[in-house]
């Protein structure tokens, strides 16, 4: 469900024109805009350029061309007072093994000068982790809901993520992802996450953001973006009445062929028939635009 945006600031997050270039790969151009009080999934295969997008919003790279205002500040002039109000979750705590939650406030309160312990145990306690534990006797999950707790606990109003719900089994991730929308319960809060699990994208997000190859292919509200692609299925022939430009991602196999195709190309007459259309999802409009090779 899509929330209102904020009065005094339309968006957490608005990127243009971003570029960065190593040695055999280009982030280009990058744009994208989150409305305050949504959720955007960022979606890419391994090295389209997730993790450096984020490391430029972050200023852990230093960019070459474009803007990023982030809750409606320039990264760069404003950035000790951007990082007060984000929540990053990268992976891991990288922490030692003999902390533990009460050692971890006293730390935090150190960087965060909104650092709330009552919060931050508030938190641990919701997420059935108990203070006194020490690291390393925490499962992989456990350390990533001590990543979220940690960015939940000093007032931050964006979150950005990292495949948080990476290698989680199925009951934590849906846990961790209660805990995405009871955050953004608040209207002045917008999350940004990257994923390759694409059906926890489709369960929270409300824009989907895809790169590849260094290149954004689509950014749009996900409902709209859902509703515009069906995937075809049927004999070759019957794919004839449809123009070559028109077929996203044509593959042809041992019992016919398939396709994507924006809905409003979808055709009303005795050939269509003997197509199956059914609903693209969002892992189906990667591997259409990525991998399929077009007749």
């Amino acid at each position: 469900m899509k929330k209102g945006k904020n009065t005094s600031m339309e968006n957490a997050l608005h990127i243009e024109n971003l570029s960065k270039t190593y040695p055999g790969f280009a982030l280009r151009d990058v744009s994208m805009t989150i409305p305050c009080g949504s959720i955007m999934g960022f979606i890419g295969e391994n090295g389209a350029g997730k993790s450096t997008t984020i490391k430029l919003i972050l200023n852990m790279l230093h960019r070459e061309n474009g803007c990023i205002q982030v809750l409606g500040m320039d990264n760069l002039k404003e950035e000790k007072a951007i990082k007060e109000r984000l929540g990053v979750v990268l992976g891991e705590p990288n922490l030692p093994g003999n902390m533990n939650g009460i050692k971890i406030s006293r730390m935090m309160s150190g960087i965060y000068s909104r650092w709330e312990e009552e919060a931050f145990f508030a938190n641990l306690d919701k997420f059935g982790l108990k203070k006194e534990m020490k690291l390393k006797a925490y499962s992989r999950g456990m350390k990533m809901k001590l990543s979220i707790a940690m960015a939940l606990s000093h007032q931050a109003q964006l979150l950005i993520l990292d495949e948080p719900t990476s290698g989680l089994d199925p009951i934590v991730r849906d846990e961790i992802l209660d805990i995405f929308l009871d955050f953004i319960q608040d209207e002045t809060h917008s999350i940004f996450v990257s994923s390759h699990i694409v059906e926890d994208l489709e369960k929270i997000a409300d824009y989907i953001t895809f790169i590849h190859k260094g290149k954004i292919l689509l950014s749009e509200d996900k409902d709209r973006l859902l509703e515009k692609y069906v995937v075809l299925k049927g004999p070759r022939e019957a794919f004839l009445q449809y123009a070559p430009s028109q077929l996203i991602g044509y593959k042809e196999n041992s019992f016919g062929a398939q396709a994507m195709i924006e809905r409003r190309h979808l055709k009303n007459n005795p050939r269509s028939e003997t197509l199956a259309a059914d609903p693209a999802r969002i892992q189906d409009i990667m591997l259409y635009f990525v991998k399929g090779e077009r007749s």
